[in-house]
């Protein structure tokens, strides 16, 4: 883990003002709009992440004092150190954000089990341990913890089954947490966050089968809203101690139509696979974004760092 700490000029007023929260997966896309929507509110706010470089660049446009730690959210000890870190120089956190995440598309069959796995951990053990560190700090502050999930959680997709099932996964996982932790002060909200400006996006798009079930939705619903926008409904939501966040607010007339999800993305899905080879399908598999491409690159050769 890297640690750096910034300071910056003060910014207009908010209820979140002077209080400190704390965005993984902050380096960009959004966690860094969050990070920066955040700061602009007042809050001091704590960056982790795996891109140094990105990390830093994002700080330095923070209205408000901001540290920066390049850590591994898999790595147990190294969130429990930025968050001793985060205490001493900027307060206990009164919000943690769990964004941080990856995907890989393809094949379940053609993916290496090391890389499927992977997602499991950064998405779903990434963001146990996330609450695990920093639930210490929640606990004093009386403060809010906004797991990320997203649409995938609401329905499977063929081609991204670690990704569907680790948010599957991470939306259970903050269900029962907020049972826990109720009684001492602390809301769980969790946020369903649909088609988003960020190169993961643009990854799912490089994919036949993914594209089709993207295409087959409704106008609307095929709409890609940018980061900020998306980060701006993330911290209304904080703002308010919501349990559950949509964004965009429409996904939250989805919930009653679950049910349906599955049978209809299976058509959709059946449709297009019978139109692709084997080999073509395979050809497929890899990781999405440049943010899970960094991710995979560091954990594939430790200690290797790079300029970006």
């Amino acid at each position: 883990m890297r640690e750096t700490l910034s300071g910056g000029r003060h910014g207009a007023g908010s209820p979140l003002r002077g209080r400190v929260a704390v965005v993984t997966g902050a380096a960009r896309g959004i966690g860094a709009a969050l990070a920066r929507n955040l700061s602009e509110s007042g809050m001091h706010v704590a960056l982790l992440g795996r891109e140094e470089a990105s990390l830093r660049a994002t700080a330095a446009t923070l209205p408000h004092r901001s540290a920066c730690f390049e850590a591994d959210v898999t790595d147990d000890a190294a969130l429990r150190s930025a968050a001793r870190y985060v205490e001493e120089r900027l307060g206990p956190a009164s919000v943690v954000a769990a964004n941080a995440g990856i995907a890989v598309g393809g094949p379940f069959a053609d993916t290496a089990a090391d890389l499927w796995q992977r997602v499991i951990d950064v998405n779903l053990t990434g963001s146990a341990n996330t609450a695990r560190a920093f639930l210490p700090h929640l606990t004093r502050t009386r403060g809010y913890f906004l797991q990320v999930a997203s649409t995938a959680a609401l329905g499977s997709a063929p081609m991204m089954s670690a990704y569907c099932a680790s948010k599957a996964g991470v939306e259970s996982f903050a269900l029962a947490l907020r049972g826990e932790v109720e009684p001492d002060g602390v809301a769980v909200g969790i946020a369903y966050v649909h088609w988003t400006g960020t190169d993961m996006v643009s990854g799912i798009d490089d994919h036949p089968v993914l594209r089709a079930l993207r295409r087959h939705q409704p106008g609307f619903a095929r709409r890609v809203r940018s980061p900020e926008q998306v980060a701006a409904w993330l911290a209304e939501g904080i703002a308010r101690r919501s349990p559950s966040v949509y964004a965009p607010p429409w996904l939250r007339w989805c919930q009653p139509l679950r049910p349906l999800f599955p049978a209809v993305v299976a058509r959709i899905a059946r449709r297009e696979l019978r139109t692709r080879t084997r080999a073509e399908l395979a050809a497929d598999v890899g990781v999405l974004g440049a943010g899970g491409l960094a991710d995979w690159h560091a954990h594939r050769h430790p200690g290797h760092r790079d300029g970006g």
